[in-house]
């Protein structure tokens, strides 16, 4: 097996059809190139409870792993609430859905038409 070298639009992609695989719900991606330095793109997404949010954590990380390469820092997914995983050119939250309404994230990020899209 060949291990491609990853961009920021092919690991966007990767994520978003891992994400899609595992049953994840209200994918939003954000461009972010331009508008911030820690990565060329957001990803948030939610699973329906703990155990489903750390899983589709754990197999992200391990697909990026596998195909690209790419050894992502990962935060929360021992907790399951809110796990964070940072590939570098994409930055990837999977939230329960009751923490990602409490902090909604995205408002942060897109613009006010993208966030009314969002609702």
């Amino acid at each position: 097996m060949s291990v491609q070298t990853p961009n920021a639009d092919s690991t966007l992609a990767a994520i978003l059809k891992s994400l899609d695989d595992d049953k994840a719900e209200d994918v939003v991606q954000i461009d972010l190139r331009g508008r911030s330095e820690m990565g060329d793109h957001m990803v948030i997404a939610s699973g329906r409870s703990s155990r489903q949010v750390s899983s589709i954590a754990e197999k992200l990380t391990e697909r990026l792993k596998r195909d690209f390469g790419i050894l992502s820092k990962v935060e929360g997914k021992a907790a399951g609430d809110w796990v964070l995983i940072d590939t570098g050119d994409v930055i990837v939250h999977v939230f329960r859905p009751e923490v990602r309404e409490f902090y909604q994230l995205e408002k942060m990020w897109l613009s006010p038409d993208e966030a009314a899209k969002a609702d």
